[in-house]
């Protein structure tokens, strides 16, 4: 039973709220939770779409737990979090990073495995780990540079200073903008938006997308013909065909 993170599902979404109070900070338990959660939601036939969030208004998360590194690679219990957050980047549901407060270091890291994120207006992102003589250590140095390009990353990083919401989505660390309070709801508009789709075809798009983005051209195309012929056959993708022919809405079972 997870102690530092809630789940709640509700018509094909599952809400998973960070509570590690006072800042959400990324502790070697929160990793854990966040590891035993997915898995289950990625088993979870019921869920289509899931939203990922921190508890309050202050922050999604703000960094690692910092009390902990003294102590690193000494604990038995000790979870890699690349092999976390790679579980949670590949889930093959549609997933949401509702920023609702400061985005920090292993906070952001956990935000670029998420498919989509929204930022409400008065947060702050960054990775401020050279400020510590560190490195981002958790995807980022990866990760943010495939997002928005190589010199701005490295801009970021070589600074450690945060970025505003609307900074960060003119750059394009965040998909949208939205008023203080006002995340929740759009998060699950959207979340809603893609749960009445099959996750037939959801999973296998986000498959395409992110093994596809760092394959050659045409193996890429390959894969596609490839899972465009297992898609065809299903029966969500026969529902789909039928429902536009009969010009009604699709009802679709996820097989």
């Amino acid at each position: 039973m997870a102690e530092l993170l809630s789940v709640t599902k509700e018509n094909g979404i599952a809400t998973v709220v960070i509570d590690n109070p006072p800042m959400n900070v990324l502790s070697n338990k929160v990793a854990k939770e966040l590891d035993e959660v997915f898995n289950e939601l990625k088993e979870d036939r019921e869920v289509i779409s899931i939203i990922l969030r921190g508890a309050g208004e202050r922050a999604f998360m703000a960094g690692a737990d910092i009390k902990e590194f003294p102590d690193r690679g000494k604990q038995k219990d000790e979870i890699d979090v690349h092999e976390v957050f790679s579980k949670i980047e590949n889930i093959p549901k549609p997933t949401i990073a509702l920023l609702n407060g400061f985005t920090l270091g292993g906070g952001l890291e956990l935000a670029l495995v998420c498919d989509i994120r929204i930022a409400e207006d008065h947060i702050k992102v960054g990775l401020p780990e050279v400020n510590l003589g560190l490195l981002p250590g958790a995807g980022g140095t990866q990760r943010l540079p495939r997002l928005i390009g190589a010199s701005k990353a490295k801009e970021i990083m070589f600074t450690g200073e945060l970025l505003t919401a609307v900074e960060a989505y003119r750059i394009g660390i965040v998909d949208q903008v939205v008023g203080k309070g006002n995340g929740g709801r759009e998060a699950e508009e959207l979340a809603r938006k893609f749960a009445g789709k099959s996750l037939q075809s959801l999973s296998r798009i986000k498959h395409l997308i992110n093994k596809g983005s760092n394959l050659p051209l045409e193996e890429g195309l390959r894969l596609e013909k490839q899972l465009f012929d297992e898609l065809f056959v299903t029966d969500d993708a026969k529902e789909g065909v039928r429902a536009f022919i009969e010009k009604r809405q699709p009802v679709f079972t996820h097989k």
